[in-house]
């Protein structure tokens, strides 16, 4: 996974905290029992990882904690968006679709925009978990990682949140909708 390219100053970087303080204390219930001045201390020590977590929160993701892995000593951010972030639409789903595209090509994948950020899209476990914590893309749906032997058959699954309920789909790796990005995760 790569790292982003933007470098923060220090006023970008307090800046971001301070985001990522106030949505922390705005929604306890994401992270019971997780306390923000550990949280951190983890990205201080971790400046790398503020820029990807500049760039969730830049294309409109909404970053937030939803886990601390006590396996790995990692927290664990997600975009907590309440649709499928608007800078991350109108996106087919990895690079081989996009070059498949002969005609009307978006500007990119969520697999690529993802690599570029230094995040990973959700998985279906992952998205469900999210779920969990309030409504997401009620009105939108995002790209969810795929197994493999689906995608070498040329599909791509996506989910989304209808009628009090989590649907995982199929579709055509090439397609992509105004209604349609994805969501990442990222460890700390």
């Amino acid at each position: 996974m790569n790292t982003p390219k933007n470098k923060l100053s220090p006023e970008q970087q307090e800046e971001l905290l301070n985001v990522l303080e106030t949505r922390f204390e705005k929604n306890m219930h994401r992270h019971k029992g997780i306390e923000w001045n550990k949280v951190l201390a983890k990205l201080q020590a971790n400046p790398d990882k503020l820029g990807s977590l500049d760039e969730m929160e830049r294309t409109e993701g909404e970053p937030d904690v939803v886990a601390y892995d006590t396996k790995t000593d990692e927290y664990i951010f997600f975009d907590c968006s309440p649709e499928s972030p608007k800078g991350r639409r109108s996106i087919c789903y990895d690079h081989e679709a996009l070059e498949k595209r002969k005609e009307h090509k978006p500007a990119d994948s969520a697999l690529n925009m993802a690599e570029e950020m230094g995040i990973r899209i959700l998985n279906e476990e992952q998205y469900k978990e999210l779920q969990q914590l309030g409504k997401f893309d009620s009105k939108t749906s995002s790209w969810i990682e795929t197994p493999s032997d689906i995608r070498k058959l040329g599909g791509a699954l996506f989910s989304d949140f209808r009628y009090n309920t989590v649907f995982v789909y199929h579709n055509g790796a090439e397609s992509y909708y105004a209604a349609r990005g994805f969501r990442g995760s990222l460890r700390v």
